[in-house]
Parts: structure tokens; sequence; C-alpha cells
């Protein structure tokens, strides 16, 4: 009687590269940035469901977000009810989401913003880049342009948001800010500041400057990139 041939090993399954090719051994070999996006995920995720591997649930995860940014900007609400991506997964992926919110939020509070422009850029696009609504965004800042606190001030729908310059004022002094830049997100994507949006910035500068706080910038993030007025010249 001939043997019974072995079973295949894991990493040869249906669907599954060999050994040396899985993400975690490209990753510790080659580094991180040799990995895909759906690799990185994956490795996140670590394990699928019957007839329906890790790799698959990571494809078809990073297709229905559309890019890695929005699946950084994804809530709890956005991942539930996905095939394969349960509580366990979901506690993952959010904190993870949150590390990278604190690193950066570290690098503003530690770094003065003005220097690093760069790094709030990247803080604003992971907090209010891909919002559905359009959120109105404050970073107030000490005398050496260091990261007070950050603080969403006003929300609204997709074409409709109302900011009061005299509540952005009263928060500035309540806090002992010196500085302050505000930001906000045009959920339909482009970047372009409106005329209100330039309206908005004229009145706040004036209404800082009363109570000696300098308006350092005002952001736009859309959905590929961002617009500061400061590095326009429009402040």
């Amino acid at each position: 009687m001939l043997p019974a041939p072995e079973s295949a090993p894991a990493a040869r399954r249906e669907g599954f590269p060999p050994k040396q090719d899985m993400p975690r051994e490209r990753l510790l070999k080659f580094g991180p940035g040799a990995l895909s996006n759906s690799d990185l995920i994956a490795l996140i995720l670590g394990s699928g469901l019957p007839g329906r591997n890790v790799f698959e649930m990571a494809r078809t995860l990073v297709e229905r977000f559309g890019s890695m940014r929005a699946i950084l900007n994804a809530t709890e609400k956005d991942f539930t009810g996905l095939h394969g991506i349960g509580p366990a997964k979901i506690a993952q992926l959010l904190a993870i989401i949150e590390m990278v919110r604190r690193a950066l939020h570290e690098e503003l509070e530690q770094r003065s913003l003005l220097d690093s422009p760069q790094a709030v850029d990247d803080y604003l696009r992971l907090r209010i880049g891909g919002l559905p609504h359009e959120v109105f965004y404050c970073l107030y800042l000490d005398a050496r342009h260091r990261l007070i606190q950050p603080e969403e001030l006003a929300r609204g729908s997709l074409t409709q948001m109302t900011v009061y310059p005299r509540e952005i004022v009263r928060r500035a002094l309540l806090v002992n800010a010196a500085g302050l830049i505000v930001a906000h997100n045009h959920p339909s994507g482009a970047a372009r500041p409106s005329a209100a949006d330039r309206q908005l910035t004229r009145l706040l500068q004036q209404a800082l400057a009363l109570v000696d706080v300098r308006l350092l910038d005002h952001v736009v993030v859309g959905a590929r990139d961002v617009y500061s007025f400061a590095r326009n010249g429009l402040i």
C-alpha cells in the first residue's frame, strides 16, 4: 500500500504564497517598504476565515476603502459589517490608526509648527481629510509655535458649515494661545479655497489681532492635496 500523500504546508495552501514570500518574512528580510498595502493589512489581521484567507480579506479591505489614507481615517462604524472583520480585528485596526495619530500629535507638540509644515499637513490629512462632512479644526499654539491642543470647533454638511470668529477668539484666550492654525476639509475633493474661505480668513486674522493672537495659517484639506494660505502668500 502506498503511503498517503503528505498534506501541503500551510504556506502553500490555495491562495497563499510560498513561505519565503509571505509578508512577515519579506518585511523582516527587506523592510516594511517592500510590502504592498494589502500585505500590510494582511499582516495586521493575522488570519482569515474558512474558505476566505487573510490575503483575500486584506485585498477586499483595500479595494473597499480605496486608499491607505481612507483606512487611517476610518472609524469603528466604517469597519462594522465587513465580512470577516469582527470585533477583534476592528480593535486591531483601530489601535494601529490611533498609534499613528498619537505619533503625529507628539511630533507637533515637540516641534515648532512653523518649522514643520509637512507634519502639520500629515496630521490634518489624518484627522479630517477623509471625513464625509465638513469640519473646522483649530491648532492652538504657544509662543514658540508648539501645539497646546487641537480642537474641532464646528461641523457641517457636505456643502455648509457655520464658523463663528468670536468663538475661536474666546477659545484661543481660554487656552492662552499665542498663535493659531485653522483648517477645514473639502469633502468634495478640491483643496482650492472659496471666496467664503478667504473672507473668513480675513475676519479671523482681524479678530485675533485685537487680542494679540497671530493667525499663522489656514489650511484647506482636500481629497488628494492641501492648500496653505500662508504658503501661498495670503496670510
